[in-house]
Parts: C-alpha cells; structure tokens; sequence
C-alpha cells in the first residue's frame, strides 16, 4: 500500500509539472524552431493488463513512437496492471488528471461513459474482417465522434477502439446450446450493458475484479468466466476450468484514452499523431494478438490436453443471436443521453464498412 500511494504521490507532482508546461502562453518562442516541443513532456498511462498482454504491449509500442517521433521530447511511462490499482481505480486516476492516459476495456468505461457499453452488444460485428471493419469505423464513422462527445463530457478523449480478440466462455460443463447457459454463473466484466446481454442467455452474471477471478472459479464461487484467449492463459484461468467454448458474440474491445485538459493542452500536430498513431494500429495489433491467441491456445492445451474447445458456428447459433439482440433495446434505456445516435451510428458505420471492403 505504502508503494501504491508513492507512485500515486510521484504522478500527482509530474502532473503538476506537465500542466505548468502546458500552460506557457503560447508566444513563447521553443528554443529549437524545428522542435514538435517547446518543452519536454512527461506524462503516464495505466493499463489494465499485465506486463506481455494486449494493452500494455501497445502502450509501450505507443509511448515509444511518441519519444522517436518528438526526438525524445515526449516521454510517457506505462504503468501495468496492479501498479496503481484496479481497472476502476485506473480509470478514475485518468478522469481526475491524475495520469494522463488509460488503456482498458470498454466495460470500465461504461462507468463514466455509459454510451462507451456500446461495445458490449452481442452479434453486431462480423465474425470475419473484424479488424478491418473496426479500422473503418475509426477512420471513416460517425460513431467516434459521437463517443468523443460522451466522453468529452466526463473529462476524457478516447483515442481509437482495438480489437483484442473474440471474448470465450470458460467452464466446467460443456456448452453446446443455449440450453446450456441456463443458471450458469458466469463473471463478467462490470458492465449493465453485459449483465443484460447474458441475462438474455438465462446465465447469471457475476461482475468482478480482475484479480479476483482464479479463486473465484478455483472455490466454486463462479463457474466460469469469459476473456479473450490471452487473459485466460496470463491469469491461468484455464488450470481450473475443463471447457472453452466459443459462441462469437462479442470481441473484446480495448479503448484507449487521455484526460481531455491535458490532451487538449497538447499542439494539434501532437494531438493529431496521437489519433493517426493509433487508427493506424487496429489492424497490425488484431494482426498481433491473432498470432498471440494462436500460441496461447497450444500452449494451454500442452499443458492441459483433457480441456475441451469448442467453436459454435452457423445454425447453432441462432438461438444464442436471437436471445441476444432481444436484449439490445435495454441498451437505449441504459446507455447515456447518446444510447440511440450511437447505437445507430455503430450499426450504419459496420454496414457501410462491409460494404465498402466487398464483406457479406
């Protein structure tokens, strides 16, 4: 705990610090007239993964283009899961400016920004070209602009939404059907949107923390949880679970973020390489983590070869697709005061994206 409030105690002061260089009136001359920077900026981001996963690998990737691309003048450190709390605590630490950046899923958002639990409705993208229809509807969507808009009003700016992966259930009885989510306690993440969505699948949804989950599903107090494969092989979950099973329902969508006053402090060029920096990146890191999962679902299944998995496809999944959306209207009631122009403009957006990239 001591250590905790020392870094927190560290971030409060550089905080500080870079808001006193971002607030230099602005006809101050930078030394170096080719300079991106007047001043050098140090800022940190919080990521809700552990060091070698998804968010924290990005980060890192991110923070070190924006140190080469300003010549060393914009220095940002990463911190991984459990430096400075949990996905909530993280989140918050952002809104209040007390680091500058967030990296994680869009159900902790949903906290601050219900409308960002948008992410979370089932059978809305493709089970193909996720990737691409994502990269679309960054560049290309109504939907950023108005999620750019709901956070705005919370104090943040999200950068892009990434790919992660699809979300797969976890369990000790094999799912087959939707028969078999009846009564099946199952942790989620904290989302009202989710709890909805498996709420329609009969299951019981159990939100918890993160850390939480191995000893949950370890003393029988869940009997499964849903993540994508990289989480389910970094946090072990697979040594006490005897089923994997994938339905295609939702894909684990990351979002990056910054504090809004200290973003909009930031040059427009700088602020521009950060959107660029990151659209740029949905394809390439859905490239990665495809590659990761591959290597995580071998290694899990050497070391547990008696695990079962499963993929759902096609007729089987109709039931599963038809309880779910039966759930999407709750999300109009739920999801903020923009619930209807996004959930509209997210629908159109995957539409046109497949449509313009020739997908069915």
């Amino acid at each position: 705990m001591k250590n905790k409030w020392l870094v927190l105690s560290v971030l409060l002061a550089s905080f500080a610090a870079v808001m006193l260089i971002a607030g230099c009136a602005p006809d101050e001359e930078p030394e170096d007239d080719d300079a991106v920077l007047a001043e050098t900026i140090e800022a940190s981001l919080a990521s809700e993964e552990i060091e070698g996963d998804f968010m924290t690998v990005w980060a890192e990737n991110f923070a070190e283009h924006m140190y080469d691309w300003s010549e060393g003048m914009f220095q940002l450190d990463v911190y991984p899961y459990g430096s400075l709390g949990d996905a909530r605590d993280i989140n918050e630490l952002a809104q209040l400016g007390v680091v500058e950046y967030v990296f994680s899923d869009f159900a902790w958002k949903s906290a601050f920004v219900p409308e960002a639990s948008v992410f979370g409705l089932h059978y809305i993208w493709p089970e193909e070209n996720i990737a691409e229809v994502m990269e679309w509807v960054v560049r290309n969507g109504e939907t950023m602009e108005i999620l750019e808009e709901s956070y705005r009003r919370e104090g943040l700016v999200p950068l892009s939404i990434m790919y992660e992966g699809w979300q797969w259930i976890t369990s000790n009885h094999p799912i087959s059907s939707v028969e078999d989510m009846q009564g099946f306690d199952v942790r989620i993440m904290a989302s009202d949107m989710l709890n909805e969505q498996w709420r329609a699948l009969e299951a019981s949804p159990t939100p918890m923390a993160y850390g939480e989950v191995y000893s949950g599903l370890q003393t029988g107090l869940i009997d499964g949880q849903i993540n994508p494969l990289f989480a389910i092989r970094s946090m072990n979950f697979y040594e006490v679970q005897d089923y994997m099973t994938q339905i295609y329902a939702e894909p684990f969508v990351g979002i990056p973020t910054v504090n809004m006053v200290f973003f909009d402090s930031l040059p427009a060029e700088v602020q521009e390489q950060h959107r660029e920096w990151w659209a740029d990146a949905v394809v390439p890191a859905a490239e990665w983590i495809d590659e990761r999962h591959e290597e995580d679902l071998e290694a899990m299944l050497e070391n547990r070869p008696d695990i079962e998995v499963s993929e759902l496809s096609g007729d089987d999944l109709d039931p599963f697709r038809e309880r779910a959306e039966q759930a999407h209207e709750r999300f109009f009631e739920i999801g903020g005061p923009n619930a209807e122009a996004i959930y509209n403009a997210l629908v159109n957006d995957i539409e046109q994206a497949k449509a313009d990239l020739g997908l069915n």
